[in-house]
């Protein structure tokens, strides 16, 4: 039976009422016509059984309806935003196709749900991100800013809602997250009463009593605080008043969240804080004036009350980069309390509480500079990235909360950098080459070193040796995410290179000598040795810390001992068996496959698809992704029905040419059987012989006398991988060999 999704009383006014706000809000940049086809097409859908209610039971259209009253009224976001919101929940059911939507609604609406859409793939089987999916979240997140405020209003939406909700278990869930991921990220954006909100949130359904313990101390001291604040005010206004300055006054307590994490830090009870609050002064004059207007009423302020020199925040002078302007001063009140007064202008506060939209549109003021810097360095560090993704989510969210400092370069440019930042991170923000090759820096005219801490104002000009290299202790002087990356990955090439060279070595040793090698006996010879694996072998044999004829003297008694006991003296049953093979040198003679794709399309650079790791003799199919790059997939692959259905449009045919012996192609076996002593050596022995096949790696495991794992083998077609399939399926013991 399909499920009905017919309104409740309350959600019928409900409707009334958002769509009464978000036409009067949205009536200037969104039709009549447009609004009467989204009622209409909601309608028909959910005639068609294609809406559902999620999780908490919120009906998709209110749902929609309250998100877009949250991005126009709250965000200061336009048509292009709140048609994508309303529009989402048609095209995840399939009711408008993204290719429909770019047609009716513009290219710009598409874009913007095609990243709603990749999100909720991540969130449809949980109401929170697991942590192995948290990479490709944020890289959805990475595609638009616009995407990232969308998906924040629905999260502090459905924060709202779910006070009631009897699901608590995934209302605790999605109170984590809120806390972990959406705060943090409405803070970098500059949405700091959102973030506030989302923070209270977490706390009240997280920590019940705690939340209501404070609020209850809250309100038994609203009174005085009232009192304090009046009375604090009440000279400033009458100052600022004879200065013929227009302005209004207003007091804000802190959020229960800051209060409770003050109490923890400093382990003190709710009575032994007292900065309670915060006094705004907000300023209504011309842009042309506002920094002179503030500092003007810093100094009536100033002149009142005692300032405390360490707690000025000047963000006049240089705005956060999410546009954030204002000016933080603690002065010392009566009763020797201190209180923290934040002077800025009627614009900074719109921006201030709206966010980097509001920033981006207020008075035709526009700088999206800083933060598309941000967001390039959110991909590159993701794309990059091989830690685990929990540590992943640890460094991103370090990244969203860090203060900032401001460093010049020689010719005074202006360079953010998080609090901490040092020569080292400095140089790689300047260029990879230049923090790859940065021995120190003239740090405002005087020599230091590369793990030199920066301060606002500093000029630093980097100094370079071309003899320079990373080094891996690098990595526990820099704190940027670009930074750490790039170091890990030349790091990472280096190793690479210096195993490739050990092993030619080793290897042309070998063949001086006309001995013949067997993988295998190196193999076991390499773990008696003491090695985790066969790289860390390799690049000792590099760094000359062992010797390429000690290891052909051992390697021959190993081998000897071998045939005269008539078996493998280390062989051994599957379990826990792992080998690692570093990859042969790339053939210079070896040329790319001719990809031809529609005939019109030739030479256009493409990648293969590392869902499916199609090889030459596959029948395959050409995508199109959103950056106009072009990933092969084979037909048969896992995510080609997904793709067919939702991205029609983005798919072209595709088929090899040239010949297979070009190209090699590293495939991935998973093989089951009986664990026997002896089985593992076998199989790698047929693959050895195999003319053409390479063994790049192997991994098994076993229980209960039977074994499973993955073996990794580079090849240059399919005739030849179903030809090694067949072999390794005769070898007695094996049960089952199939490609994955």
């Amino acid at each position: 039976m399909e499920e009905k999704t017919y309104f409740s009383e309350q959600e019928t006014a409900l409707l009334h009422d958002l769509w009464s706000r978000l036409q009067d809000k949205a009536s200037p940049i969104i039709s009549p016509d447009d609004m009467n086809r989204i009622s209409e097409d909601f309608a028909a859908a959910d005639s068609q059984g294609l809406i559902r209610r999620n999780i908490f039971g919120m009906h998709p259209l209110v749902r929609s309806l309250q998100v877009a009253c949250i991005v126009s009224e709250e965000m200061e976001l336009r048509r292009t935003s709140v048609m994508a919101v309303l529009l989402n929940e048609l095209v995840k059911t399939g009711f408008h196709s993204l290719e429909n939507v770019t047609q009716t609604f513009g290219e710009d609406v598409a874009r913007i749900i095609k990243g709603l859409v990749k999100i909720n793939d991540i969130y449809s089987k949980s109401p929170i991100v697991e942590s192995e999916n948290f990479k490709n979240l944020l890289l959805s997140f990475a595609e638009d800013m616009r995407v990232i405020l969308i998906i924040i209003a629905d999260r502090v939406n459905i924060m709202r809602q779910i006070r009631d909700t009897e699901m608590t278990e995934e209302r605790e869930k999605v109170s984590h997250e809120a806390a972990y991921l959406y705060a943090p990220l409405a803070h970098k954006l500059g949405l700091y009463k959102i973030k506030s909100e989302l923070e209270d949130l977490s706390v009240k359904y997280l920590y019940h009593d705690v939340y209501y313990q404070i609020k209850d101390k809250l309100n038994e001291t609203k009174a005085e605080r009232d009192r304090y604040i009046a009375n604090f005010i009440a000279p400033i206004e009458e100052k600022l008043k004879e200065e013929g300055l227009h302005f209004h006054i207003k007091g804000r307590t802190k959020s229960i969240h800051s209060i409770w994490k003050k109490m923890q830090k400093q382990n003190i009870p709710f009575e032994n804080i007292y900065d309670l609050f915060a006094i705004r002064i907000i300023l209504d004059c011309e842009y042309k004036d506002e920094k002179k207007t503030c500092w003007q009423a810093y100094s009536i302020v100033t002149d009142m009350y005692q300032p405390n020199p360490k707690r000025l925040r000047d963000w006049l002078s240089v705005p956060k980069s999410n546009g954030y302007e204002s000016l933080h001063i603690t002065v010392m009140g009566p009763e020797a309390k201190w209180v923290e007064i934040q002077i800025r202008t009627e614009r900074m506060d719109c921006i201030a509480e709206k966010g980097v939209a509001a920033h981006w549109r207020y008075k035709g003021i526009k700088d999206e500079g800083e933060l598309d810097k941000w967001l390039k360095s959110v991909r590159e560090t993701l794309e990059a990235n091989d830690e685990n993704e929990m540590k992943v989510m640890d460094q991103f969210k370090m990244d969203l909360y860090e203060d900032e400092v401001f460093i010049f370069t020689p010719k005074g440019d202006l360079v953010k950098l998080p609090k901490g930042a040092t020569v080292l991170d400095f140089a790689f923000n300047i260029h990879t080459g230049i923090g790859c090759q940065c021995t120190g820096a003239k740090v405002n005219d005087r020599v230091v070193p590369i793990r030199q801490i920066l301060t606002s104002g500093d000029q630093v000009s980097v100094i370079t040796s071309p003899s320079q290299k990373p080094k891996r202790d690098w990595l526990k002087i820099v704190v940027t995410s670009k930074a750490r990356t790039k170091i890990r990955q030349v790091l990472k090439e280096e190793e690479n290179r210096q195993a490739q060279l050990g092993r030619e070595e080793l290897l042309r040793k070998f063949k001086n000598k006309k001995i013949e090698l067997s993988e295998s006996t190196l193999a076991r010879l390499i773990v008696s040795m003491g090695f985790k694996n066969e790289k860390d072998f390799y690049q000792s044999i590099a760094d000359e810390q062992i010797q390429s004829n000690d290891i052909i003297d051992k390697y021959l008694l190993q081998l000897k001992k071998e045939t005269e006991t008539g078996e493998d003296s280390n062989a051994k049953k599957a379990e826990d068996y792992v080998m690692t093979v570093p990859p042969a040198s790339k053939d210079k003679r070896i040329k790319e496959d001719v990809l031809v794709i529609d005939k019109n399309l030739k030479g256009i650079e493409y990648k293969l698809a590392k869902c499916c790791n199609p090889i030459y003799g596959d029948e395959i199919f050409a995508f199109v992704n959103a950056s106009g790059g072009i990933k092969i997939h084979r037909t048969d692959c896992p995510n080609a029905p997904e793709l067919s259905e939702k991205f029609g449009y983005r798919i072209l045919k595709a088929r090899w040419d040239g010949k297979s012996e070009e190209s090699r192609y590293d495939t991935t076996l998973r093989i089951t059987g009986h664990d026997d002593i002896g089985i593992i050596n076998n199989m790698t022995s047929i693959i050895n012989k195999e003319e053409g096949v390479l063994l790049r790696s192997i991994s098994i495991s076993s229980k209960d006398d039977m074994f499973s794992g993955n073996m990794v083998v580079n090849l240059n077609d399919k005739a030849k991988l179903e030809q090694l399939i067949k072999k390794l399926q005769g070898v007695k013991g094996v049960m089952q060999v199939n490609r994955i």
